[in-house]
Order: structure tokens, then sequence, then C-alpha cells
């Protein structure tokens, strides 16, 4: 026992032989104290070592049971000769938009679009027709669409434009090449309505919130003279006031051109609900606008004879600014500038129309129920003549300073039996008109659940939008 030990430290030093003495007999210390956890920890390390062992080899490849062939196939080349004629022959057909500026010509037209071609811009530039749709005076800002080949040859050009923004027809212009060079035509087709939704927050004035919510001027003025009655335009709204509107966009090939009539709206005011829906009776000429209820929202009277108007002197006794004495005031004035829009607050006859002493130029309007008048003085031009019949809202004339007068405003008066009364309480007195019929309640009670749901719509986008 003693020579193999002397062999196994032979070389070592005594201090080193005495630590590796001592280090074997506590190992062989610990595993006679503690057979049962080494035996534990070499069976988990058998279990390892097998698993690894298992892992390693099932991602060994597997040998082929059969044996392995090479297979060789011969396939026919393409026909790329053919192919390559048929690109040469194929054509495509190019699509390009662009703006009719003021200073245009047929070439620079063209460029814009990115096409060269002589022969039609020689034609584009000799025939009538087309100079008058595409170069001619107002003509600026049309849209121009062209086809053309991939040679940059004109194949087709359009392009439309509305002759009056009343008007429910787009006039198109189609210009095409056919074998015997180019032709041109002027076409006519309706407009196509679609429905839009918006609504807004004031938040400073009408015209800033109807801007950002990006609704036009002309559906803007219809929001007013729709709720002018119940609304005060220009000194009742109030910080967070709310308005949502459906109305008609009209379009042109897919363009819109214009909007058109409001078919529904909401004004929150201070607290209060107002709503409107256009609704036209069955066998009616014209349509009106309704509550949701089915009440008429159309006045006899317009609150006023202009769309802006500031009064500057009241119904009663004053003194006379011109004559200078006190007399008695039988309308009312409004201030504003010449040339000012002045309208009938109702449908009626003119029943004169020209120029009487201190009046000036100045319109007398006689309405339908024969016993009130109108009377709308000072005015710088006349647009009716006596014996028109006239619709409520309709242009009469504008402010001036003719006759009696020391600046620019209109005189209005209302007389009923031709004794004046004070137009201020007359007009806010007046009563609705008849509501929805019984035989139109059925279509009407349907278009306003179809409205409510849409104005809903308009006012929870916008909110979404806000917070």
């Amino acid at each position: 026992m003693n020579q193999p030990c002397r062999d196994l430290f032979s070389g070592t030093s005594p201090r080193v032989k005495q630590e590796l003495i001592s280090t074997g007999l506590a190992l062989a210390d610990f595993v006679h104290r503690h057979p049962k956890r080494i035996t534990a920890v070499i069976a988990a390390v058998l279990l390892g070592g097998g698993g690894g062992a298992f892992a390693v080899a099932s991602l060994a490849p597997t040998a082929p049971s059969e044996p392995l062939r090479l297979v060789a196939e011969s396939v026919p080349s393409p026909q790329l000769a053919s192919q390559a004629d048929l690109l040469d022959t194929h054509r495509f057909t190019l699509y390009r938009s662009e703006q009719t500026r003021a200073a245009d010509s047929p070439e620079t037209l063209l460029r814009r679009l990115g096409l060269a071609d002589p022969a039609a811009a020689a034609f584009l530039r000799k025939d009538a027709v087309v100079r008058q749709a595409l170069f001619g005076r107002g003509t600026a800002g049309r849209t121009v669409t062209a086809e053309a080949t991939d040679r940059l040859e004109l194949q087709t050009l359009r392009t439309h434009w509305i002759e009056d923004d009343s008007d429910s027809h787009f006039k198109r212009l189609v210009v095409d090449k056919t074998a015997d060079g180019f032709t041109a035509r002027v076409e006519t087709a309706p407009l196509v309505a679609s429905q839009r939704l918006t609504s807004g927050v004031i938040r400073g004035t009408l015209y800033a919130a109807t801007d950002e919510a990006n609704l036009p001027d002309t559906v803007t003025k219809q929001l007013t003279e729709i709720f002018e009655s119940n609304v005060d335009f220009h000194r009742g709204l109030r910080r967070g006031d709310r308005f949502s509107v459906v109305y008609e966009s009209l379009e042109a090939d897919g363009e819109t051109i214009r909007a058109g009539r409001i078919l529904s709206a909401e004004m929150v005011n201070r607290g209060k609900t107002f709503q409107a829906i256009w609704f036209t009776e069955a066998g009616a000429n014209k349509g009106a606008y309704y509550s949701f209820d089915g009440q008429s929202l159309r006045k006899a009277y317009l609150a006023a004879p202009m769309e802006f108007t500031r009064m500057s002197s009241g119904f009663g006794m004053r003194d006379h600014p011109v004559l200078g004495y006190r007399r008695e005031h039988r309308g009312v004035d409004y201030a504003a500038p010449t040339g000012t829009p002045v309208r009938t607050v109702g449908d009626g006859r003119v029943e004169f129309a020209g120029v009487q002493n201190g009046y000036g130029n100045v319109v007398f309007v006689k309405h339908r129920n024969t016993r009130d008048t109108t009377v709308y003085a000072h005015l710088s031009r006349i647009d009716v003549k006596t014996g028109d019949n006239v619709m409520q809202g309709e242009r009469i004339g504008a402010v001036g300073q003719t006759g009696v007068a020391t600046g620019p405003h209109l005189h209005f008066e209302f007389r009923i039996n031709n004794e004046p009364q004070d137009p201020a309480e007359i007009l806010a007195e007046q009563r609705e008109s008849v509501p929805v019929s019984p035989g139109g309640r059925a279509a009407f009670a349907k278009l306003s659940a179809n409205m409510k749901l849409q104005l809903s719509s308009a006012s929870n986008i916008t909110a979404s939008t806000f917070e």
C-alpha cells in the first residue's frame, strides 16, 4: 500500500502532499455520511447525458432505404422571339389630369398633361367649341382629363363646367381622335347629388367654426337662414354652441362642383336645441323646412330684410336727422354699406317700384294675405318692376342713399291695412305655417328617422375629434 502512494505522490512537495491527503479524507468522509445524495447526483448526471445523447441522435439524418437515382428531363425552350414581338406590338393607355390656367395655350396645356402631339394642339387651337371651353374668359381652374397612347399622342380629352350656380345640369366637352382626325362635342348631363355630414363647435365666430368644419359658405348661409328666427347669429352665439349639418354635394364626373341644399340641420344655442329637415309634400312644386315633430319652420316673414343687419333707428317719434324737428318715424332704419342686397321678407306682388318723394328709390310689396304691405326705401338700385311676383328672400334691390337720407341705409316699413306698425314687433310675433299634411306624415316620419341618425353620426364624429 505504501509503494503505490509513493508512486502517486512522487515529485510532489510535502506541503502539497499533505493538502491532497486532507482533501481526499474529507471527500471520503462526506460520501460515507451522505450516500443517498451522492447516488441522486450521479443518477441526474446520467439521465441528462442520456437526454442530450437522445437529442443529438434525433437530429442525425436517416439513412435512405432506397438507392438514389439521377433523373434528366428535356424542357422545350420558350418562344422568346414571339414574346418579344408581342411586347413590341402591345399598347397601353395613359391617363393624366390638370387644371386649366388663364394664360394657357394648347401647347402649354398639352405639355403639362405630358403629351407631345402637334396635331392635337393644332385642332385645339382652331376649333371654336374647344377654344371657348378651354381657353375663353372665365375658364381657368377647370379640370381637364386626357387619355393618351404610350407614344404620348392624345386619344380623348374631357372637361366640364356649369353655366349657372343654380343649374342642376353641367356641360361636358369631349374631344376624341378618330380615323379622320379629331372631333369635339359638348354634352349636357345632370349633376349627381351625394350626401355629406359635418358639424362643429363655436369657439369664436360662426364663420370660424364653419371654416374649421370645412362647411361651404353657401351652406353656412342656408344654416343662418333656417334658424334666424330662433337664433341671433350676430350677438346670441356662445362658446360651446354646436351645429350639425347634412347637405347635398353636387358632382360632375366624380368631381365636386358645388354644395347643394341642406337636407337636415341641428343648432344648439345656449342649451336649447333647434332642428330642421327639408321635406317636399307629394305633388308639391317646392319643399320646405320642418321641425322633427312636423311643424313648418317657414315663417310668413323673415326676421329682417337683409342677411346681416344693424338697426340704427327704431319705430316711433324721433328728431329727424335731415329736417331737424321731431316727427314720427313710420318704420325702422338698418345701417349698411351701399350695395348691400335687400330682400323681400315675404311672398307677394310688387305694388310699386320706382322713385317717390323722400323715399327715393322705393319698392312696395303687397303680400299674399292682401292686408300686409312692406316698404323698402332709399335704394341705390331696384331689381324688380311693378307687377312682379316675388318669393320670400328674393333680392329686390340694394342699400343706397337716395331721397332724403344722410347716409347709406335701408328704411323699412310694415303696414297693416295701410297703417304703419312697428316691424320689429310684427316680425317677432309671427306664427308658424301649417304642419305636414296627414297624407304626408308616413313619408315624413321615415325621412326624419333617417336624418336623425345622420345628424347623430355627424355630432359624434366631431365630438371625438375635439375630445
